[in-house]
Order: C-alpha cells, then sequence, then structure tokens
C-alpha cells in the first residue's frame, strides 16, 4: 500500500496525494474500529458467561459448605454421604470455570494490577495433585498409619520442601491453611476442593502400578474413608474442624473471583474498556484481551487437560495422577473441564446462546475442521464418562492391555490438535497467535 501511494505521488499533485493517503487512513481507521467492536462484542459473551459460570460454582460451593456444617454438627451416615454428594455436584460447575484460566484473569493472573487485586487464587481452590500424608493419615505399605501431619501435629506445623516456614495449627483455621497452602512445593497442598476431596474420601489406596498392591487386594475403588474417622477416632474433631475451614475457605475464595465478574466488577469492566475516572488506566485493550483468552483457550485444552490431567495418567500409567483419584471423578473433570472449552469457544452455557462467538469468523472449511475434531472428541469423552459410570471408572480404563486406554490416548492426541486449531481461530479474529502461544512450555513431556 505506501509502494503504491508513492507511485501515484510522482503522477499526482501534491493535494491528491494528501487526499488518496488520507483515505487510505480513514479505511484503515475504519478497519480497527470494526474488529475492536467484534472484539468487544465477543468480550462481553466472555464476561457474561464467566459471570453466570462463576456465580454457579459459587452457590455450589455454599451448599458444599453447608452440608459439611452439617457433618460436623451431627455426624452421622446421611450427613457423610450427603456431603461427598454435596462436593461431587459443586465439581460439575467449577469443572467448567477451568477454561477462564491462563488468560491473565483473575483467577491466575500472576502479575499486575489484576494479580493485586484477586489474588491468583487458582492454586489456593484447585492445586493438585496433593501429598495427603500432610493433610492426614495414610496407610503405608506395611498396613501402618503414617503420622506427623497436619490433623495429628497440635502445635507448630512445617511441611518441609523447599524454604518451608512453620505454622501453627494448634487450631486449624482458614488463615493456618492458606499460609500452608504449596508451602515449601507445590504438592504441599492444603486447601481446595481436592483437601476437601481426600478429607471426605480418604486415600485411594490403589494408587500404584509399580507395586505390588499388598494393602487392599481387592477391586480399584475410590478411597473408603470411614465414618469413624469423624465420630470415635483419635483426631475425628480436627478432622472436622479442617473440613469446616477448608470448605469457609473455598467459598470466600470464589466470592472475591466471582466479584471481578459481576456486572459491576472491576474486570469484566476492564476487559470491555468501560472503566473511567481512576480506574480508566485498568481498561485491558480488546485485542490483547482477546489475544490472552484464546491463547490460554489453546494452552488449557492442549497442554493442561491433554497433556497434564490425561497424558500423564494414561501414559504412566498412574492412577495417583488422576485428577480427582480419591472420589474417583475424573472422568466428570474431563467432560466439565472440555465442557467450560466449549462453552467460551461457542458462546455458550447451560444451552443458552450468549452471543457473538470466536468461531463466527472463521472460514467455512477451517470450521467444518474444528466442528469435526470437537464432534470426535465428545465422542470420545461421552465413551469414557459412560463407562465410568457402568462398568468401570477412569482407574480401570488407564490399566496397560484394557481397549479404553488406547481411546483415551486417542483422546489425548485430538485435544492437542484442536488447542493448536486455536491459532486458526485467532487469525480469524485479527489476532497472531504460533503453536508455541498455545503450549506450555512446562509441560510435562512424555
Amino acid at each position: 500500500m505506501l509502494k503504491r501511494t508513492k507511485i501515484l505521488a510522482a503522477s499526482l499533485s501534491v493535494v491528491a496525494a494528501i487526499a488518496l493517503t488520507g483515505c487510505t487512513a480513514s479505511n484503515n481507521d475504519n478497519i480497527s474500529k470494526m474488529e475492536s467492536v467484534k472484539s468487544q462484542t465477543i468480550l462481553g459473551s466472555y464476561a457474561n458467561i464467566a459471570q453466570a459460570n462463576y456465580s454457579d460454582a459459587l452457590k455450589d460451593a455454599i451448599v458444599l459448605r453447608f452440608r459439611i456444617d452439617a457433618l460436623a454438627s451431627t455426624p452421622n451416615e446421611q450427613t457423610f454421604a450427603a456431603a461427598k454428594k454435596a462436593w461431587l455436584i459443586s465439581r460439575e460447575s467449577y469443572g467448567q470455570t477451568e477454561a477462564f484460566r491462563l488468560a491473565n484473569g483473575p483467577i491466575d493472573a500472576e502479575e499486575g494490577w489484576v494479580a493485586d487485586t484477586y489474588g491468583a487464587l487458582e492454586g489456593q481452590l484447585n492445586a493438585w495433585p496433593l501429598d495427603e500424608n500432610m493433610i492426614d493419615y495414610t496407610i503405608d505399605a506395611n498396613g501402618s498409619k503414617t503420622s506427623g501431619n497436619i490433623i495429628d501435629t497440635k502445635g507448630s506445623f512445617n511441611p518441609g520442601g523447599e524454604e518451608s516456614t512453620s505454622v501453627n495449627v494448634k487450631k486449624i483455621t482458614v488463615d493456618a491453611l492458606t499460609e500452608l497452602n504449596e508451602n515449601g512445593g507445590d504438592a504441599n497442598v492444603s486447601t481446595g476442593y481436592h483437601a476437601i476431596e481426600f478429607l471426605l474420601w480418604g486415600q485411594d489406596q490403589d494408587y500404584s502400578n509399580f507395586t505390588k498392591d499388598s494393602i487392599t487386594n481387592g477391586a480399584l475403588t475410590a478411597g473408603q474413608r470411614t465414618l469413624a474417622d469423624f465420630t470415635t477416632a483419635k483426631d475425628a474433631k480436627r478432622r472436622l474442624a479442617y473440613l469446616k475451614a477448608a470448605s469457609e475457605k473455598v467459598v470466600k475464595d470464589l466470592e472475591l473471583v466471582n466479584s471481578a465478574w459481576e456486572k459491576n466488577g472491576l474486570y469484566q469492566a476492564a476487559i470491555q474498556g468501560t472503566l473511567t475516572g481512576t480506574d480508566a488506566s485498568k481498561n485491558i485493550e480488546s485485542k490483547e484481551a482477546l489475544k490472552q483468552i484464546l491463547a490460554g483457550l489453546g494452552v488449557f485444552i492442549k497442554s493442561e487437560l491433554a497433556n497434564e490431567r490425561i497424558a500423564v495418567a494414561v501414559l504412566t500409567p498412574s492412577e495417583e495422577d488422576e485428577h480427582s483419584c480419591f472420589s474417583d471423578n475424573t472422568h466428570r473433570d474431563i467432560l466439565n473441564n472440555y465442557l467450560g472449552f466449549k462453552n467460551v469457544l461457542t458462546s455458550t452455557y447451560m444451552g443458552k446462546k450468549y452471543g457473538a462467538s470466536m468461531l463466527d469468523a472463521v472460514d467455512a472449511k477451517t470450521k467444518a475442521n474444528i466442528m469435526a475434531l470437537m464432534g470426535s472428541i465428545e465422542a470420545k469423552i461421552n465413551n469414557v464418562d459412560e463407562m465410568a459410570k457402568t462398568k468401570e471408572h477412569f482407574d480401570y480404563q488407564i490399566q496397560p492391555g484394557n481397549p479404553q486406554a488406547k481411546v483415551i490416548v486417542k483422546l489425548k492426541n485430538e485435544m492437542r490438535k484442536l488447542g493448536d486449531e486455536m491459532v486458526n481461530v485467532a487469525k480469524a479474529n485479527g489476532i497472531d497467535l504460533s503453536t508455541d502461544d498455545v503450549t506450555d512450555p512446562e509441560e510435562t513431556k512424555l
């Protein structure tokens, strides 16, 4: 365009050349404005889906806290079962919010005003895998209970690890658990859904294919914690106190993240560029916001879900690397994590269309390829889910020699291809991404 302008300038008057340049600039400005409007429309849909999804996750977490409070008040088989059911339900909504990660948003931004305002709470809410020995007893290979954990420590507790610090756990509180979470290492998890999961279900004793199972000598099952751990067993009251503090923290953390996405929330306004006054500097340019979202979607589906949560478990193989190994709920994690990805990509949630989507600008051929890939992925996810609910848990499905393991490997491979397709979706929306942008450089190499 610049070369053509110079050629015309040689034969046209200076005034005409200036007029032509002004016309070109105006066209470029119009295109830029159109792209900006399109981006803002997509971002509006994105923000509304986030608000609806996090609101549901918060509501379900409040029910979970209520059920745990009932268990702590009256520990019996009914309240115990109700607490576990509430945990499973809460994972349905929270699992879909995972698609909002890795986009420098309020759930996990690590720097800048977003991190300062919201605190990167993903690690507090959903960190895994965890070293359950840090929280409570487990049964070792000799059939003996381990000790030296938060539950059985009545004073200062040091989780160990690099630069770990001691925390007073004489009384188990939200603050104490928060301070201990990932204190000394990523596996030193004391808060969030998976800490609660372990306390409700107990150790998944069929955790290793590399050693002979001399503990359970039975079918692969979820954890089998008994009610006695909350009634007559040593430290029963501390387990209940731990559950109460951990569930209270999940609610508090989700309240903060949810506030970011509410209609008057600071972050939802920032990505739509509507902040004014002293907050105006916090506005995020629409194309930059969309770029972060698309890159985050790619990294999530390709490196986090396909690689870390599926490939590591099936190719190792190790049930300990299931996302929800204590409750054997990994099949639902996979389904809901993928559904969250689909929600964002198609601007839908719970069957409701929220407006313009990132796919709208994609050419027909590329869109058909993406939809076919998603259809194949969904068929495999539904297969894994149905098998887990009717015949064999994910534990069984990843075993060497099980035909389902091949299905799961293919699922992983297709998800990785779908992650790469976010480069094409980005291009159609005026965003430049590479496959490196949609791949976590620190993902586990298998």
